[in-house]
């Protein structure tokens, strides 16, 4: 089990789920629109396919940060 740090432009929560939950599955469950923005772990962005691997997968072991950031443009 691992502790994920995750939110996006309007929530910040924290959850404990299995390291071989995919990234995807997980941000579905937890109800962030991952298509609208920028999706990354540990500061990092992720890499095309990183959204069907696993925590484990990605060298998650303990927690992590997973953060979903909407830049908005306004006028």
């Amino acid at each position: 089990m691992i502790q994920v740090n995750y939110g996006n432009n309007m929530k910040k929560e924290t959850a404990i789920v299995d390291e071989n939950t995919t990234i995807r599955s997980f941000l579905e469950d937890v109800g962030i629109d991952y298509s609208r923005g920028q999706t990354s772990i540990d500061g990092a962005p992720l890499n095309p396919g990183d959204m069907d691997k696993t925590f484990a997968q990605l060298g998650v072991t303990t927690r992590c940060f997973l953060f979903n950031v909407v830049k908005l443009d306004n006028a």
